[in-house]
């Protein structure tokens, strides 16, 4: 009878480790704003349906694995709506108790989306570049897992400085992104000691860009647009909107590197990245989406991996304690780039490594050696304290 009672106890007890009951459950939500776009240039660039998503399934499946030890349950939402049904779409997912949303949006919809959720709700953005959100248009509410366009041109610029490249020709696009991003590059050019010694613009003037042009015309294009200009030693391109940076490259009239959104491009990840065990990210990312990550993947991956992190050390899921931590010296999060991931906390963007790619290799990743900072190297890149002016967080 000793021995019945005691087997009984010990199963009870194997049972109790191997199947905790959950305390609680964080729940959370990616919506993606889905907006009119040509085609892309690349047809290796099309958008899956998935987009980002892919990355919210292995993210949750990561979450859930530590989660799962300590008795939380982590689940995930996907939502996909147009920019006028937005809002309504927001106001459903947290009316169904969901405080912590990953939104995928351009700037202007991603602040109204935040002030509508207000202080109750943590915002991550997993898409925009846009660098007023992390300076004069913040918002306590948001944090930025994406870098912003200071940070993806101080990246290129570090290494073209590094490679003693410092006249640029600085060929910008004609949409408003275009004009943000050639405004990054221009004054990352005066913070690292870069001279811009030409500027031109390249007017879009509509149509499918593949299949419109081709690249018979382009042959005949690209050179006599760059025709003339002063002597530079490398040619950055600044096109957000993905009309003519791809071209760059073999077609300008003088032979020169292209740097920036044709040539070799910062990026937060890409299919070919293999280093600090990115390969095995790889390998389930593929084994769930059935082909490969694309940048918004990852940073959607990556937001919902802060919440994890977040809720797995404060054993909360209450907003406000996860900003809190977040924020604070205590939190950094692997993120296959070399280097723990951690977050500014006077504007809420994430310090993390950029790679450069020629979309077939890493060629580098930025930081760039001997740039120093008295906080982190990872500071030079994007707007440092002393620069921001976002007063959301103090």
């Amino acid at each position: 009878m000793r021995f019945i009672l005691g087997y009984l106890l010990v199963i009870m007890l194997c049972g109790a480790f191997s199947a905790p009951a959950v305390a609680f459950e964080i729940k959370a939500a990616v919506l993606r704003v889905d907006y009119p776009t040509l085609l892309p240039i690349s047809r290796y660039d099309l958008k899956p349906d998935d987009l980002g998503f892919a990355g919210a399934i292995l993210a949750n499946e990561d979450n859930q694995t530590t989660g799962g030890f300590l008795g939380m349950e982590f689940t995930v939402e996907h939502v996909a709506t147009s920019p006028e049904d937005a809002e309504a779409k927001l106001d459903e997912i947290i009316e169904s108790g969901i405080q912590l949303i990953v939104v995928m949006a351009n700037a202007p919809d991603l602040l109204r989306l935040a002030d509508r959720a207000g202080d109750d709700v943590l915002v991550i953005n997993a898409n925009t570049r846009d660098t007023t959100l992390r300076d004069d248009q913040c918002r306590a509410n948001m944090i930025h897992v994406a870098p912003s366009n200071a940070m993806i041109a101080d990246a290129v610029s570090q290494f073209a400085i590094w490679k003693k490249w410092s006249r640029w020709f600085l060929i910008q696009g004609s949409n408003p992104a275009d004009q943000a991003l050639g405004d990054a590059y221009r004054k990352s050019a005066a913070k690292f000691g870069a001279k811009i010694v030409e500027e031109r613009e390249f007017e879009d003037t509509g149509g499918s860009r593949r299949t419109d042009t081709g690249h018979v015309l382009v042959q005949r294009q690209i050179p006599v647009f760059t025709q003339g200009a002063a002597d530079h030693d490398v040619v950055i391109a600044a096109d957000a909107s993905d009309v003519f940076g791809l071209y760059l490259p073999f077609h300008l009239w003088d032979p020169r590197p292209v740097l920036g959104s044709g040539g070799l491009r910062p990026v937060t990840f890409h299919p070919a990245h293999e280093a600090w065990g990115a390969t095995q990210f790889q390998r389930r990312f593929e084994e769930v989406a059935k082909r490969f990550v694309q940048e918004v993947d990852y940073e959607v991956w990556l937001s919902l991996r802060v919440i994890g992190e977040a809720v797995t050390r404060t054993s909360s899921n209450a907003p406000t304690v996860l900003k809190d931590y977040i924020l604070g010296d205590e939190f950094e999060l692997a993120a296959f780039k070399g280097r723990k991931v951690t977050f500014r906390p006077w504007n809420g963007q994430m310090r993390q490594p950029l790679i450069l790619t020629d979309s077939k290799l890493t060629v580098s990743v930025s930081p760039q050696e001997g740039y120093l900072h008295q906080r982190s190297t990872l500071d030079t890149l994007g707007l440092d304290e002393p620069e921001s002016a976002c007063q959301a967080f103090k």
